[in-house]
């Protein structure tokens, strides 16, 4: 969206210099990358970067501060996911949006989705990193957020996912975390803040102590960063070694009760000119006629899982009226294609990543996905080039 720096870059690109980042990236991770990367990085003004992070805060206080949807949303939290351990506020918070041209020829940021759950800070990091260093861009392109630098953004998240304690007894928990493709991430996380990727099933309790094996020796945990997803926790069928709720001997960077709390769930709750019109499926009176307009979401799916385009009379008719209260009726977003590719102009998603300071949260890093389909999946992407991952790369 900066057009001298947009030009200049497709002006300059080669296949090598896009090798190159890759190969960067799998060098870092150890690994063959599982998702798409985009082939240029995205180039924002600071100044709309600013107003997302913002609007972003001004949402989830949104949600924070009613009480009613926050007496709604514990209720939304499933009784396996129900602790004492969950702070009063969310440890990570991520909000994506979608840009849009509006009636007056502006482009206008609406929101796509927010969820009190971890992200990408560390690949994240790698790749906006990697971006400027294969293709030789200007260091001056700012990475962060809210004025923060390499080593505040080191420090903040640090102290977000460990703590107080030691690295080594802290764990970032997922379900055979080799297998998911946020594994590079992982491999980051350990790199920048010495917390290791763990498999549920190799956590072992003994009374209210968790332990897990390190380098041949049993440690005890005393911190979980959580990035085990509650839905693929239910549908794989997964019994953990200890209860959300039981009386143990460990903190939470993450509770997964958050993951619930806020979520799809809020979006009917909020009010204002970003929020696309969306209501709970089991509260619609009568269901609107132009239905190519909206879009059928189940509220605790993952990745756009279940999304349902134009859903039909049958497709509504087949949610059984008990589980109505688990969809929203939302307006779908028609992104506009903003940033210039020499394949055609192409969808930004932005995801702004905030992490809690304290009893504020602090925007760190933002998160781009690139697409020139109905969604920014890799599935409705596939054979596509000059989409997929990327960065926010600012500019004043």
């Amino acid at each position: 969206m900066i057009t001298h720096l947009r030009r200049a870059f497709n002006e300059s690109w080669t296949e090598a210099k896009y090798r190159d980042l890759i190969r960067r990236l799998e060098l870092r991770s150890g690994a063959t990358l599982g998702f798409p990367i985009s082939e240029t990085p995205c180039f924002f003004p600071q100044s709309l970067m600013s107003s997302l992070a913002s609007t972003g805060i001004e949402l989830v206080n949104q949600i924070l501060d009613n009480d009613d949807a926050m007496a709604a949303a514990d209720g939304a939290v499933p009784d396996r996911f129900k602790g004492d351990g969950a702070d009063a506020l969310p440890t990570f918070v991520q909000v994506d949006f979608g840009l849009v041209r509006a009636a007056d020829g502006s482009i206008q940021p609406k929101l796509v989705e927010l969820q009190a759950f971890a992200s990408l800070y560390g690949f994240q990091l790698v790749v906006a990193e990697a971006y400027r260093d294969a293709f030789g861009l200007p260091t001056s392109l700012g990475l962060f957020l809210d004025r923060l630098d390499v080593a505040a953004y080191h420090a903040l998240v640090a102290n977000a996912i460990v703590g107080d304690n030691d690295p080594h007894e802290v764990v970032l928990m997922e379900i055979e975390p080799r297998k998911q493709k946020t594994w590079p991430d992982f491999v980051v996380t350990e790199q920048l803040w010495g917390v290791r990727a763990v498999d549920v099933s190799e956590v072992h309790r003994e009374g209210r102590r968790l332990y897990y094996h390190r380098d041949g020796k049993t440690t005890p945990i005393r911190r979980i960063y959580n990035r085990v997803i509650p839905d693929e926790l239910e549908r794989k069928h997964i019994q953990l070694p200890f209860g959300y709720g039981d009386d143990l001997d460990v903190e939470w960077a993450g509770h997964p009760a958050w993951y619930f709390r806020i979520s799809k769930f809020s979006i009917p709750f909020l009010r204002h000119v970003c929020v696309p019109e969306t209501h709970f499926l089991d509260g619609i009176e009568s269901l609107p006629a132009d239905r190519e307009r909206y879009l059928l979401k189940p509220l605790f799916s993952f990745a756009g899982g279940g999304i349902i385009f134009a859903p039909t009379d049958a497709q509504i008719a087949a949610i059984p009226m008990r589980e109505r209260k688990d969809y929203i009726l939302q307006e779908r977003i028609d992104f506009t294609p903003v940033i210039d590719t020499p394949e055609g102009a192409a969808q930004a998603e932005i995801r702004i990543m905030y992490v809690r300071a304290g009893s504020e949260l602090r925007p760190v890093l933002p998160l781009l996905r690139m697409g020139r389909g109905k969604m920014m999946g890799v599935d409705h992407n596939k054979g596509l080039r000059w989409v997929g991952a990327s960065a926010g790369l600012m500019s004043d």
